[in-house]
């Protein structure tokens, strides 16, 4: 497998666009993603009991067997809109149909941005018109671009692999900056492949993929109400996948996971306000499900996080986020390092440099291993410091 240029127009049979429709003052706001041949679509949604209008019509749609593409707006949310937010994403599917010739049922809708303000549907209509007419196979940077909010940079990966003689390509773009927390936020993400595969495999890959991925982030403790991760294959490389035992289904799987942490880390890594990545290793539990639900509570704890952005070896409130994150525990198995210095170990402290410490906070990536000593599962979750800055974003988001 090898990185390589193109995002979610990698693989063949993509096309995509972002432009400016005027939901935002300057930057691109409305995006299509278009596969030429309609694609085995699966997604995941968010776990938040209020479900924005376009999460809704998507939940539906994604029952279909084929989805031909997605239309994304930032800017605004569409979410607590009632049924004059239901009527403008219905006019989303229906436009983008429209202009590119398939059933509505084929087409995916998100949005991102403001919630509870009504969608300026008629500037969304128009970029959908212009989306569809600069589609093409260059498009995915500006796709990226068109579904940032408070993002500072563009998220977007692709990698190929060769499998049976052929080359497969698996690409994908994503947002995401503030309102992040394990089990989805705020965030978008859309993987395309040009592999082929029946759709409750599709599904079911996309799931675990994702629980070790976009899962296991977190940058404020906040979950969405407009979050999905899709993923389309329209089978265009000529490599079809029928179970899991294949090597084909081995090597997609690798790679479908490569590109769902890369875009994971890309969007922790680009935290309101964050100046650092933080990568939380829990080795030797008893199990997948300790170890990832310890480091997902030591990456959503405030305290560490702004410790981590006062460069402040503080390691007491690493291990009582252990300890508050409802799994039983021994605290005299414990060690714990920071970077390549150990604090802790068997639950006693060590004497260490204050000086090397700080200096592995100071990375631009924060290590931190946590090691439980009692079995053989391992798990790894990503956040960000907390910041000044994340406070002064937040309290003028809308303004």
């Amino acid at each position: 497998m090898k990185k390589i240029q193109g995002g979610v127009t990698a693989p063949q049979g993509f096309l995509a666009a972002g432009v400016h429709a005027g939901i935002k003052k300057s930057k691109k706001d409305v995006a299509v993603i278009f596969s030429e041949k309609p694609a085995v679509g699966a997604a995941v949604f968010t776990t938040n009991k209020v479900k924005a209008a376009p999460i809704l019509l998507s939940m539906e749609n994604i029952k279909d067997q084929l989805i031909s593409a997605i239309v994304v707006n930032s800017g605004n949310a569409n979410a607590c809109t009632g049924e004059e937010g239901m009527l403008a994403a219905r006019q989303m599917l229906d436009e983008t149909g429209k202009c590119l010739g398939i059933p509505i049922s084929q087409v995916l809708v998100a949005s991102t941005g403001v919630i509870g303000v009504p969608l300026p549907v008629n500037k969304v209509l128009n970029g959908i018109r212009m989306a569809c007419q600069a589609l093409s196979r260059e498009g995915s940077g500006a796709a990226a671009e068109a579904i940032m909010t408070t993002d500072t940079v563009p998220k977007e990966i692709a990698v190929e692999f060769e499998v049976y003689g052929k080359t497969v390509k698996v690409g994908g773009i994503a947002k995401g900056s503030g309102m992040i927390h394990p089990n989805m936020a705020t965030m978008l993400a859309f993987i395309t492949t040009d592999i082929g595969m029946e759709k409750e495999l599709l599904q079911e890959t996309l799931r675990e993929v994702v629980d070790e991925s976009f899962n296991m982030i977190s940058v404020d403790g906040d979950s969405s109400t407009n979050d999905m991760v899709a993923v389309l294959a329209n089978g265009l490389s000529g490599v079809w996948v029928k179970s899991k035992e294949e090597e084909a289904y081995l090597k997609f799987k690798n790679a479908l996971e490569y590109v769902a942490i890369y875009l994971a880390k890309a969007i922790a890594r680009d935290g309101e306000g964050a100046t650092r990545l933080i990568e939380v290793r829990v080795v030797n539990a008893e199990s997948l499900q300790k170890a990832r639900k310890i480091a997902r509570t030591v990456t959503s704890s405030n305290l560490f996080k702004a410790a981590v952005f006062g460069e402040d070896a503080n390691w007491g409130r690493i291990i009582t986020a252990v300890g508050y994150a409802g799994e039983e525990i021994t605290v005299e198995k414990i060690d714990i390092y920071l970077g390549k210095v150990k604090v802790l170990q068997k639950g006693v402290p060590l004497p260490f440099s204050e000086e090397e410490a700080k200096e592995e906070l100071a990375r631009e990536e924060v290590i931190v291993t946590i090691d439980l000593n009692e079995g053989d599962a391992n798990a790894v979750a990503w956040g960000c410091d907390l910041t000044y800055d994340y406070v002064k974003i937040n309290a003028s988001y809308r303004t």
